[in-house]
């Protein structure tokens, strides 16, 4: 009997272990889940997050068990850093979706297609906004977001070990990187409408200047509205082309420099 009572004991260390290991892995996973696009979204249940969070805590787990330990004695400090950890991951995610509803910001300025195409969201935004949101989210599902995350979870304990982040100023340099790179995205991405507006309010200008009792308002207003739409119809593939290369990348390497 003793020796049942000994298997039985350390089958429940083997199972302790890996319980606060899978603790562990899900503060960080959840943590991330909570901010990343597609999965994170508040129009989705907060079940169905809950439930997207332990499928990936159950992928990643047995990935990084070997290198996730349970130190009873410095668990909560792991915790919060597991916590930390995973909002910055979530947060480099969500800031490509925010630079595309900056860019619909920029654009619903430019343009006169503000209440075009509009829809009930949770954040207040440009309707352009969000068609542009929901196009780049199904186009990075589609393209395997799914696990592409995953990856990025199992990388992440190779950057950021368990208890060990890096120095805050590290990270302040890192995120003030990223968010930086986050408005020259939307930028990029409006640039296109940005320079059909100037040269059409250049060439308005000159034409109102050159009859000044032709009423160019009323003119110019639907021949804006008809080249927004052509342009869009141009370059939004184009857009979410060059946005779903920037957001891989950044999956690939979370933690290296932004780009200029």
């Amino acid at each position: 009997m003793s020796g049942i009572f000994a298997q039985l004991t350390a089958l429940t260390g083997i199972g302790t272990e890996w319980f606060w290991t899978g603790v562990l892995v899900f503060l960080r996973v959840g943590s991330a889940v909570a901010l990343m696009p597609a999965f994170g979204e508040q129009t989705i249940p907060a079940r169905v997050r809950l439930a997207a969070a332990l499928a990936f805590t159950a992928i990643v787990a047995p990935a990084v068990a070997t290198t996730v330990r349970a130190n009873g004695t410095a668990l909560l400090l792991s915790a919060g850093n597991e916590v930390l950890a995973g909002l910055a991951l979530g947060l480099g995610m969500r800031l490509y979706i925010m630079a595309l509803q900056m860019a619909a910001v920029i654009i619903a300025q430019a343009t006169s297609l503000s209440q075009l195409f509009g829809g009930a969201t949770p954040e207040p935004q440009p309707a352009i906004g969000n068609l542009l949101t929901v196009a780049s989210l199904a186009l990075a599902v589609a393209t395997g977001l799914h696990v592409k995350v995953a990856s990025l979870l199992i990388l992440s304990y190779d950057l950021l070990p368990t208890g060990h982040l890096p120095r805050a100023g590290d990270m302040a340099h890192w995120g003030l990187g990223q968010i930086a790179h986050a408005f020259a995205l939307g930028f990029m991405l409006a640039a296109p409408f940005v320079i059909g507006s100037v040269i059409y309010n250049v060439a308005l200008g000159i034409i109102n200047r050159a009859m000044p009792q032709l009423m160019v308002t009323l003119v110019g207003a639907p021949v804006l509205t008809a080249g927004g739409l052509v342009l869009m119809a141009v370059t939004i593939p184009l857009i979410l082309s060059f946005w779903v290369g920037g957001f891989d990348s950044f999956l690939a390497h979370p933690l290296a420099p932004a780009p200029p």
